[in-house]
Formats: structure tokens, sequence, C-alpha cells
């Protein structure tokens, strides 16, 4: 059995731990709230934009462009989102796992005609073992999100689609459902996918970061019969488009400003996602350290009291003894 210095020392060292995983899991949780105040800002403009975008195209014969067929794979590119830093439970072990499944899909292509985007320092390092030149730096977006940096990625890759350098690009990232729920996800950037826009699932919860699965269902059951109110009383886009003045003048601010919103709204999932598996895993930690305390200092009080026990039956033997 270990002494009681050993156990006091034990308890001490876990007490620091634990001051320092609370502490994460603060900085993580504001980190949180400001990731979701992004998104609310972001996101009515972002989903009022590839619906009208995508019904546009699926509804008028001569809305089709470069952009949103089909063609034959020989260059793919993949813009895969993680973190700089660790500490996120499986966060990026999710994401890597995800990027490396879609690499052996495209495996048949070549290394050469697989470009990586690498947005987080953790996913870049992962790029170079597997034997892939990162097509770029890009960890500074992913503490940092910015939407002129999305900006020209954005560009950059709609060029290179239509000049035939890529024939398709991926995005790989964690949708941000809720706090206590982030989904992997894989979609296609390039071509426009019209077909995701009636499957597309915009169900967010962007008001709280409460991150436990009980907590999650009772407000979703509160929250049920607000929504369907809410849903009743919202009235459906109209269809009917009138292009004016032109049918590519509209198509060339439409697409273009769709690509930059989609790119920067995956980079602000995938950062809420990351703050909020942080503040999971530190919660998580956290409570593993209050648990481990409480055996400790029922072990400590244990021995302490087996210490006093001995010490009086050497008291006691002495004066029996003499």
């Amino acid at each position: 059995m270990a002494s009681l210095k050993e156990i006091k020392n034990r308890i001490a060292s876990v007490n620091s731990t634990r001051k320092i995983t609370s502490a994460m899991k603060m900085v993580a949780s504001s980190k949180l709230h400001h990731a979701q105040v992004m998104i609310e800002n972001m996101l009515p403009y972002e989903q009022m934009l590839e619906h009208i975008l995508k019904t546009f195209i699926a509804s008028e014969a001569d809305a089709h462009t470069v952009f949103d067929e089909e063609r034959e794979l020989h260059r793919v590119a993949l813009v895969v989102f993680s973190s700089n830093s660790s500490l996120c439970g499986g966060f990026n072990a999710n994401v890597i796992k995800l990027m490396q499944q879609t690499l052996a899909q495209y495996e048949h292509l070549g290394k050469d005609n697989i470009e990586v985007y690498p947005v987080g320092r953790k996913v870049a390092e992962k790029v170079q073992k597997l034997g892939f030149t990162p097509a770029g730096d890009f960890t500074e977006m992913a503490d940092k999100p910015n939407f002129s940096d999305c900006q020209a990625l954005a560009m950059k890759l709609g060029e290179k689609f239509m000049k035939g350098e890529l024939d398709r690009v991926e995005l790989i990232y964690h949708h941000f459902k809720s706090a206590g729920s982030q989904i992997l996800t894989r979609k296609t950037f390039l071509p426009i996918d019209v077909q995701s826009e009636l499957d597309a699932d915009k169900e967010r919860d962007l008001t709280n970061n409460v991150a436990t699965k009980a907590a999650q269902d009772y407000l979703k059951r509160k929250q049920g019969g607000q929504d369907k109110k809410a849903s009743e009383a919202a009235k459906p886009l109209n269809d009917n488009f009138l292009v004016e003045p032109d049918m590519t003048t509209v198509l060339g601010q439409l697409i273009p400003r769709y690509g930059h919103f989609l790119l920067y709204t995956a980079l602000l999932d995938s950062n809420a996602s990351e703050h909020a598996a942080r503040m999971v895993a530190m919660q998580t930690a956290t409570d593993n350290a209050d648990e481990l305390l409480r055996d400790l200092n029922l072990q400590y009080n244990k021995s302490r009291q087996q210490a006093i026990t001995n010490e009086l039956l050497d008291i006691v033997g002495g004066s029996v003894n003499n």
C-alpha cells in the first residue's frame, strides 16, 4: 500500500491537473459562444443564397453552367478542416480517418492527380506523412476564421475547375449541429450539387452551450411546439424567377458568392465544432479528476486511520509488556 506522503503528493498532482482542465473548459466555452454568434450572423444569408441559386438552376433550363456539370474524374481536390492544437477528443482523428477513406477511393487516379488543401496543422502533418504535398499553408485560417481568406481559396479552386485542371472539389469538415452534436461531413463543393438542397439538414441549435444528451432532448421537446408554429407561419420561396438583366450576369454574381460563403460556412462549422469538442473533452477530464480525487481521499483516510490504529496497538502492546 502507498504511503501517506505518496497519496498526498498524488492528490496535489490531480488537483493541479483538474485546475488546468477546468480552466480550459471555461476558455473553450467562451470561444464556442463567439463561434456560435458568428455562424448565427452569417447563416441566414448563406442558406437563402444557396436555396435561390440551386432552385434557380433546377427550375431554369438555360441556367446550367460549367460549374454544375458532372465530368469524368481525372483530377480531384480535397479541402480538409481540422484544428491546430490537440485536447479536443476525437475531433482531429475523425477528420483524418474520413480523409484517408476518401483518398483511398481516389487512389486509382494517382497521387499526382489528387490535391489536398489542409486547413489546420493536424491534418497538414498527416497529409505530409501520407506522402502528399499540401497545396498551401492554411493553418492560420483554423485559428482565426476570415472571410477574405476563404474568398481567395474559393476563387483559386473555381478558376482551376473552370480551366479543367480539377474535375471535382470536396469539403471534409464537422457540421456544427449543437454544442453536443457535431456531424462529420463530406460535401461536394464543385460541381454544384443541386440535389443537396432537398436533402440538406438545416436544423441547428446556436442558442446554448449544453453538451449533454439528456439536456438536448429536453430542449428539443420544449421547443418542438414553437418550431411547428414557425414552420406553419413560414411562406415558401417563390421559385418563378424573372431574370434581369440576363442569365449570364445573374449567374456570374450568384455562383462566386455561393462558393465563397459555402467555404466560409464550412470553416465556421469546423471552428465551432472544435471548441465544442474541446469543451466536452475538458469537462470529461474534470469529472474524471473529481472521481479520482474522491478515491484518493478515501484511500488517504483509510491509510491514515490504519496508521493511527497501528500506533495505538504499539502503545497498548508496550504497556502490557511493561
